[in-house]
């Protein structure tokens, strides 16, 4: 049964967030569902175990402060295991053309944080003049406001269908990680090969790529036509590491690990233009079935801002699943350093075992 999280914005005229009443009343007809209004009510069905799939609605007003969204939030980060074995997709509505994303990539955070799974692409967001829908309109032949009222209900369909597993079932599950760091002094790759060793040989076939020493060009914005051209060839522009190792690769696995650093609060140069540089095959290929993992390390701290950044890129944009506790996120500075952390032994054993099991 579906679960609709909605909670009301207030706002003096009484008309905030109207549109997305009215968008939502036209999705949902014929529907079964159960309204959610308050946050104490979620946690209590969580935590009764009576929520499979759910649906959370935002409305934010111009400034993007929405309090009662982070209250919900907070009360995830609070419960690492509340959501296990729930499916969730999000929808936001903004007063706006700012904060749309902001507020989604925290949300779906939390709630992979907390356990939850999403499928590929389980976004949808509207800015305050739906400019964002401009090009989905024009494909469509209908207005931007017809746009948004078809991925909606297109998102509720997606949601419906979700079984958060891997379709099939193979001999070994297939499992690339993607690096672009130096062996002798990172933290990070030292953690993967912790992971690397509580990974069952006979219930994996593992890949690892090094896009550290690759000629790794970013991407140059080609127009949509020759990406795409290009893409159905299964090559890119640039062509290099990317198409002759790096897409073969991706297209074969069934989940991807990237192995993440923590340069300035972002992800490296390397890996960011491997995202953007996946454009070209995914106009072509659909990821729907992939999971994405990441490994995180920060010198001292924000490690959830890659994490947020790999959600918008990857599971958001590109469209792989997002498993619950997609990512582990820890903090090592000096080389080496990782090994002493408390628990680090555990915790990597549970990331392998989650790799193979979920």
């Amino acid at each position: 049964m579906l679960h609709v999280l909605r909670l009301d914005q207030k706002s003096e005229d009484g008309n905030f967030g109207e549109r997305l009443t009215q968008v939502l009343k036209k999705a949902l007809a014929g529907r079964e569902f159960i309204r959610i209004k308050s946050t104490g009510e979620f946690l209590l069905k969580a935590m009764a175990g009576e929520i499979e799939e759910v649906l959370f609605a935002i409305a934010i007003p111009f400034n993007g402060f929405a309090p009662e969204w982070n209250d919900l939030i907070a009360s995830l980060m609070d419960r690492p295991n509340l959501l296990n074995g729930v499916k969730a997709a999000v929808i936001v509505d903004g007063e706006g053309h700012l904060f749309t994303k902001d507020i989604a990539r925290k949300l779906i955070f939390a709630g992979n944080y907390a356990g939850c799974s999403f499928p590929g692409r389980p976004l949808v967001e509207a800015t305050g003049d739906l400019y964002n829908f401009n090009t989905i309109a024009s494909i469509k032949g209908v207005d931007n406001r017809e746009a948004y009222e078809d991925c909606v209900a297109e998102l509720l369909d997606k949601l419906e269908g979700f079984t958060g597993s891997l379709p099939g079932s193979k001999e070994k599950k297939r499992i690339l990680a993607i690096h672009a760091s130096n062996k002798e002094t990172s933290n990070t790759l030292m953690l993967l090969e912790m992971v690397k060793s509580y990974l069952d040989k006979d219930a994996v076939d593992y890949k690892e790529i090094s896009i550290r020493n690759g000629d790794i060009v970013d991407c140059r914005g080609c127009g949509f036509d020759t990406c795409k051209h290009f893409g159905e060839m299964g090559e890119c522009f640039y062509g290099g590491l990317m198409v002759e190792q790096v897409y073969p690769a991706i297209m074969d696995c069934d989940s991807l690990i990237l192995v993440c650093p923590n340069y300035n609060d972002a992800v490296g140069a390397n890996m960011m233009a491997m995202f953007n540089r996946l454009t070209a095959l995914f106009y072509n290929n659909s990821f729907a079935a992939k999971k994405i993992y990441a490994l995180i390390v920060s010198g001292y701290s924000g490690g959830d801002l890659l994490a947020q950044q790999i959600i918008g890129a990857m599971n958001c944009n590109k469209g792989f699943i997002l498993p619950p506790h997609f990512s582990m996120i820890e903090t090592a500075n000096d080389p080496g350093s990782i090994a002493d952390l408390d628990g680090i032994h555990e915790r990597a054993e549970a990331f392998a075992k989650a790799l193979i099991n979920k």
